[in-house]
């Protein structure tokens, strides 16, 4: 059967219009990490109709991926994940135009990751943290929104830097002299100022030290579609971002919603308090 755009993605119309699709099918979409949460934005973002993409992953399949990562399967082990992804956008488009970054991101490559870029979404792991600030500041420079939804549990925060709005850094008050836990307790106050997990985590079970979170298989997919539908808004300016210091939370176990704004990220007086008592809770 001959392939066509405008008939693959007939569905979407109604809900978007001739004119919207058509500003999906000429966007390009930055995703570093096509991990749990970047291979099933891979595939949501596909079945939107996005027609172009940068992605960026360095990793390989494993058998430990299998419990949350969309391109983990038998016939993929030992496999990049940039290339399940390529076949996975291509299977759903055969007309979309890939450019992989098999290295991941860093110093070298990050302007060609951006090139050209309409909105970027970081799905890094947790302790990618040298990566996120080359993202976050390159992309800032080029004016290119960012958006994040890291896993919590059952759940999930979406966090999204508009580039003449709060810097990234700033929301989390990093610091250049920070050690690296004082980096880690930064970054899971930022993405969790409301512990919702912390109601059902086995507080034994993460293993900081050697880089190992407990993790689920249905965050993911709850991310995928809210991160498909935040993308399509900024690209066709049907829904207004809702920028950092303004975040949500959401946690579908628990049944619980949350959206608050942090004026001050976590730099305000109550959330250094609650970094100090994040540091005692979790083990070293």
């Amino acid at each position: 059967m001959e392939y066509d755009y405008f008939e693959a993605f007939s569905r979407n119309l109604g809900f978007l219009s001739k004119e919207e699709q058509t500003r999906l099918k000429n966007a390009r979409v930055a995703i570093a990490g096509l991990g749990g949460t970047g291979g099933a934005q891979v595939l949501a973002l596909s079945r939107m109709g996005i027609g172009r993409f940068h992605l960026a992953d360095p990793d390989t399949f494993e058998l430990v991926n299998f419990n949350r990562q969309s391109g983990a399967t038998m016939p993929n082990i030992g496999r990049a994940k940039t290339a399940v992804a390529r076949e996975t956008i291509q299977s759903i488009n055969p007309e979309a135009e890939i450019t992989t970054f098999d290295g991941g991101i860093n110093v070298e490559n990050i302007d060609d990751f951006l090139e050209g870029v309409d909105v970027v979404v970081d799905s890094l792991d947790f302790y990618c943290f040298e990566e996120r600030f080359l993202l976050y500041s390159n992309a800032r420079k080029r004016g290119l929104w960012v958006l994040t939804a890291p896993p919590l549990g059952f759940g999930f925060t979406l966090i999204m830097f508009d580039p003449n709005g709060m810097k990234f850094e700033d929301y989390f008050g990093f610091r250049p002299d920070m050690s690296a836990r004082q980096r880690v307790i930064a970054l899971i106050a930022g993405i969790a100022p409301k512990p919702f997990m912390f109601k059902y985590l086995d507080r034994s079970r993460p293993d900081f030290e050697g880089r190992r979170l407990p993790s689920v298989g249905a965050a993911p997919f709850m991310i995928a579609g809210v991160m498909a539908t935040e993308v399509t808004g900024v690209l066709t300016g049907k829904g207004r971002p809702m920028a950092a210091p303004t975040i949500y939370q959401f946690d579908a176990m628990l049944r619980r919603f949350r959206k608050k704004t942090y004026f001050w990220g976590m730099r305000g007086p109550i959330q250094r308090i609650k970094q100090l008592l994040l540091d005692r809770a979790l083990p070293r």
